[in-house]
């Protein structure tokens, strides 16, 4: 009774295993990564809610300054479209821009255009570099957040020199024109700017209207939000820097830009790019530098070959079996061949007395193989059949193959008989 050794078979396909051990890491840092904005998500959702909202009691909403408006006879009232914002600049009316860096660069133009010489007031409350060079031309806002959120007014604004230090402490900005009243400095940079329209400067909404009969307005570029949020409303002096900057004109018109406006564009259409928050572009730059960076870090480093030692020994008929496996897994019958063929021709060319280096050359190894085995047995293989045997064309099939195999070892064999 004959038992046949089963070989294990060699599989050179990854696991299930395997890729969850090589995957788990990268996994398990994008749950976190998940959990951590979901969480984040949730807590800013809770205390942020209503944020400069007039309606709002929240510690971040802005009901208390409407409330003290109120009492000193200024009426106020919420806006969330662009149309109803245009339509309440008048000047008897002071018109706050809660979040500006919502409004596109059409909404902008369309804003700036109503609110130039209206006559009225304009509070931008802490527009970043895009939103503020469209809505107070001439002003520039400074990259850097200022070290210090409550500041001294060290200007002769007589709305600032009242109320003393408040908590303007955010966006620094500086004003290009010099009738510009840059008060509330961090580092020589003003936290809050008043800046004047200039006299009989006409309106873009109002052609043809008389210059002598244009009021003058002015604009507030305000860096932070702090002096009309309701739970630093008591602190320092902001109540009182909130109620004389509110209360210049009769009627407050509260505009909180949505992104459900429909006008964000001269055509009423709205595009994708106008729904992407402002500071979109370079977010995506930084992402794609920290993938660059992520991939230059965990790419694979190609350098010279170091021969190492094996951690253990591996038979030769192990590393031909194997060998032959890929071979026949790729189909590659003709790397095979080339393989036995370039095999034998370097062993038989020292046999011949042929250097190794032309032993793949057939003018210098047949000859030499048809003397040899001519000369050894009166052999019976013509140039023709070497040449086919040793240079010629991949076989066609396994069975062509292994009868190759076959074929050279005779023919080494026949070589080597002494």
């Amino acid at each position: 009774m004959t038992t046949e050794a089963t070989l294990p078979s060699t599989s050179v396909s990854p696991t299930a295993r395997r890729l969850w051990s090589r995957t788990r890491g990268i996994a398990l840092a994008l749950l976190l990564l998940l959990a951590g904005a979901v969480a984040i998500a949730v807590v800013r959702s809770d205390a942020r809610h209503g944020e400069l909202d007039p309606r709002s009691a929240d510690p971040y909403g802005s009901r208390a300054v409407a409330e003290l408006l109120a009492d000193r006879g200024v009426s106020t009232r919420v806006v969330t479209t662009l149309a109803e914002a245009r339509a309440a600049t008048g000047p008897d009316a002071t018109l706050l821009v809660a979040v500006p860096d919502l409004l596109t660069e059409p909404q902008q133009r369309r804003l700036h255009a109503a609110t130039s010489g209206s006559g009225g007031r304009t509070v931008l409350v802490a527009p970043g570099s895009a939103s503020v060079e469209g809505l107070a031309p001439g002003v520039i806002a400074d990259p850097a957040i200022s070290a210090d959120s409550t500041l001294s007014p060290g200007c002769a604004l007589p709305a600032a020199r009242r109320a003393g230090t408040a908590d303007t402490g955010g966006l620094r900005y500086t004003a290009l024109r010099p009738d510009a009243d840059a008060c509330y400095r961090s580092q020589r940079l003003a936290t809050l700017l008043r800046i004047p329209e200039a006299p009989g400067e006409p309106s873009a909404e109002r052609p043809g209207t008389p210059s002598a009969q244009t009021p003058t307005g002015d604009t507030i570029v305000l860096g932070a939000p702090d002096i009309l949020l309701n739970n630093r409303l008591d602190e320092h002096g902001n109540a009182s820097l909130a109620l004389q900057l509110l209360g210049s004109r009769p009627h407050l018109v509260w505009y909180l830009p949505s992104l459900s406006d429909t006008a964000t564009t001269d055509d009423g259409q709205r595009t994708l790019f106008d729904l992407l928050p402002s500071g979109w572009l370079w977010g995506t730059l930084q992402l794609f530098v920290a993938a660059a960076v992520t991939a230059l870090w965990r790419a694979r480093r190609l350098g010279p070959l170091v021969p190492e030692n094996l951690p253990v020994a591996v038979r030769a008929s192990e590393t031909v079996e194997g060998r032959a496996r890929l071979y026949r897994k790729a189909n590659a019958r003709d790397r095979a061949a080339a393989a036995l063929r370039s095999t034998t021709r370097t062993r038989l060319a020292p046999v011949v007395g042929i250097p190794v280096p032309q032993a793949h050359t057939p003018e210098a190894l047949l000859p030499a193989l048809s003397a040899r085995l001519h000369d050894a047995s009166g052999g019976h293989e013509t140039g023709q059949s070497l040449h086919t045997l040793l240079f010629g064309p991949p076989p066609g099939d396994d069975a062509a193959l292994v009868s190759l195999a076959d074929h050279l070892d005779q023919l080494e064999r026949q070589v080597r008989r002494p």
